[in-house]
């Protein structure tokens, strides 16, 4: 018979991995074909022109360029100019 007296303190002790998140790429810093700019869950940041957003919200550059923030009726838009 199995007892587990002494590690009640460790039960419920874990934690799960950091999912690495956030802005990648800054207003300004230029861009790679392909390169990730954005990781999210759920859209917080909007794909505009140049930028493209894969199944799990991840926005990335569809083309080279220099990243640029921009507010459009109320959502924030990221694009790629050239």
């Amino acid at each position: 018979m199995a007892h587990t007296k002494a590690q009640g303190g460790v039960k419920g002790n874990r934690d799960s991995r950091s999912k690495r998140l956030g802005v990648k790429l800054y207003g300004g810093q230029k861009a790679k074909m392909g390169s990730i700019l954005i990781r999210q869950k759920g859209t917080k940041f909007f794909a505009g022109k140049g930028v493209s957003m894969g199944k799990d919200c991840t926005l990335f550059a569809v083309s080279a360029g220099i990243v640029n923030f921009k507010k459009l009726e109320g959502k924030t838009v990221v694009e790629i100019k050239n």
